[in-house]
């Protein structure tokens, strides 16, 4: 077996702006005036490497001589460089936890940090887990102390991190022998599929629950529970966008000035609605993103439209002012909505909705070079002891959510030319998570084909 290496890196004094903004926002959010200092530590568990290339890796990868200082017991000598120090000479708090990703959580820094090794010892096959851990200084209450560990481990995407080193890094799937067969759902009455729904704690809702038992019913059998969750998964707000099918079946506008254009562009999209449907359908929300683009297209009016089955971005073809000349290009544009997702887990959710809104250019072949942010929020000033149960502080989102959209885009090399958040209490049910992108690629450039029977898929 491996031996496990133990890393510790904090910043030096004066570097340390991450534990830094911890401090004051958990003095001021918190109100612990009485909390005097955080001291805030990456801890790295290493497999697969041997002692010699610790030393390496902690001088390219892990650590920067000027600003950080590193801690660990699995050097013989520690006098390899003047930063790196012996464990017990950590800065010993009146109380310290640790928080690490859930098993199967994306771990960015672990992962970024095995690429590198795998740079630096390329014959190395390294596994790294990470953790932050948290040393605090301060007169605190074992409430203090439970307030801090939930306002910092959003427990979506975290937990708790264990003291001991594990005895192995790789991550063991259990296979289970049999899938699970729910015996008896077709046969489940009103009362038992609503306990059902609750027991497994399914996204859909009882109406869609009592569908797919329907569904079942006709197949004259039970379903797995893999069957369940799959389903669940791709009916949930998120895969299916459920919210955008709420039928409007009444809208009112509230009697000032300024809602006067509102209630005539209303008032012109229900008519146009009726026009195109002729109350074949009820109308929904989606409707108010789709209604013009369908209204346009059937009048023959998007000439410039490019229609592809490649692309789930909106893409037209214009001219372009080119050294050359005049150049036809496609122009592609697309824009994400990651509410729900950013609501629960701020960073990872606001993160991916650049992503997705970039995806989609991208895998039109374009240059993706322009971004855009729109949010809502709560009252990020709002005490935290006012958070709605089972929600997050509206301040932490705000803030994870703006660092995880900057993660993606800065990674990615995009800039953002235009960023709001609006706050207002009606964002406190659902937050607003809206990203757009531009994209743009000269038409020459772009070859469209349809997929057809034996057509080779590279991976």
């Amino acid at each position: 077996m491996n031996k496990i290496f133990r890393v510790y890196v904090k910043k030096k004094p004066g570097f340390d702006v991450e534990a830094q903004h911890l401090l004051v926002d958990i003095q001021s959010h918190l109100s612990m005036n009485y909390l005097k200092q955080i001291n805030l530590y990456n801890l790295y568990d290493i497999e697969g490497i041997d002692e010699k290339q610790l030393t390496m890796v902690i001088n390219l990868v892990l650590s920067d001589p000027v600003v950080d200082l590193v801690y660990t017991d699995d050097l013989q000598n520690n006098k390899y460089s003047s930063h790196i120090k012996k464990t017990n000479e950590m800065t010993v708090g009146d109380y310290s936890f640790g928080s690490e990703y859930l098993p199967g959580q994306y771990d960015q820094r672990a992962d970024s940090t095995e690429q590198c090794i795998r740079i630096v010892i390329s014959q190395s096959k390294p596994l790294v887990r990470t953790a932050k851990i948290y040393t605090l200084i301060g007169k605190l209450s074992d409430q203090d102390k439970k307030n801090i560990e939930d306002y910092v481990i959003n427990p979506v995407d975290s937990r708790k991190a264990y003291a001991l080193k594990p005895q192995s890094l790789e991550l063991k799937t259990e296979i289970p022998d049999k899938v699970e067969i729910m015996n008896g759902f077709i046969r489940m009455d009103e009362s038992s599929l609503s306990k059902f729904h609750s027991e497994h704690q399914l996204a859909m809702s009882l109406e869609d629950l009592s569908l797919c038992q329907r569904y079942f019913q006709k197949e004259k059998r039970d379903p797995t529970i893999t069957e369940i969750k799959v389903i669940d998964t791709y009916w949930s707000d998120h895969c299916r966008h459920t919210t955008f099918s709420t039928i409007l079946s009444s809208v009112n506008f509230e009697d000032f000035p300024e809602t006067e254009p509102i209630k005539k562009a209303f008032k012109e999209f229900k008519e146009d609605f009726e026009k195109h449907y002729k109350n074949s359908r009820p109308l929904t929300l989606m409707d108010m993103a789709t209604l013009r683009m369908k209204i346009e297209k059937k009048e023959n009016k998007l000439k410039e439209l490019v229609v592809s089955d490649e692309i789930n971005a909106c893409t037209v073809e214009i001219d372009v002012n080119t050294p050359k000349g005049k150049t036809p290009y496609n122009l592609l544009f697309k824009n994400e909505t990651h509410n729900h997702p950013t609501e629960i887990e701020p960073f990872g959710g606001a993160a991916t909705c650049l992503g997705g809104a970039i995806r989609d250019p991208l895998s039109g072949r374009a240059y993706v070079y322009q971004s855009m942010r729109v949010t809502g929020s709560g009252d990020p000033r709002q005490a935290v002891e006012k958070t709605l149960e089972g929600k997050l502080p509206q301040r932490k989102i705000t803030t994870e959510a703006a660092h995880g959209f900057s993660s993606y885009g800065n990674q990615i090399g995009i800039s953002t030319g235009m960023v709001k958040e609006y706050y207002h209490p009606g964002f406190v049910a659902k937050r607003l998570e809206c990203g757009a992108v531009i994209g743009a690629v000269p038409s020459e450039n772009i070859k469209r084909e349809k997929p057809k029977t034996g057509d080779i898929i590279l991976l």
